[in-house]
């Protein structure tokens, strides 16, 4: 099962896999990762926790990510910087938050300690 996401510093773990579907399966609305045909409830909460696990992982991995850009995007030595408010409209994110997310994302490339939660927020 996968682990939420490590502190800065501590190892990160990797989150189950989250495996692709072919795109008949992925087309049927009622199917998801394979869910819908565990009959047993305990592998079924087991699989489901995997996956709840492995998109929260996914999700705060990409946000560090986005964090990265905006606050690369927005540095100053940069003859094409963007503004604030270019990094949140291109992310569709608020001037406050993308002015946040600029800051996360500095700390990330630097090594600073920060938070030590993915969320900027």
């Amino acid at each position: 099962m996968a682990e939420p996401t490590p502190r800065r510093n501590e190892p990160r773990l990797r989150p189950a896999p989250l495996l692709f579907e072919p795109a008949d399966a992925a087309a049927d609305p009622e199917h998801f990762f394979d869910l819908e045909s565990i009959d047993d409830p305990r592998d079924l909460l087991a699989r489901a926790t995997e996956l709840t696990h492995a998109f929260r992982a996914a999700t705060d991995r990409a946000m560090e990510f986005q964090a990265i850009a905006a606050a690369q995007l927005a540095d100053p030595r940069r003859f094409d910087r963007l503004t604030a408010a270019d990094i949140a409209e291109r992310a569709e994110w608020t001037e406050d938050y993308a002015k946040k997310m600029v800051e996360f994302g500095r700390e990330l490339l630097t090594g600073g300690e920060g938070t030590g939660h993915a969320d900027p927020v």
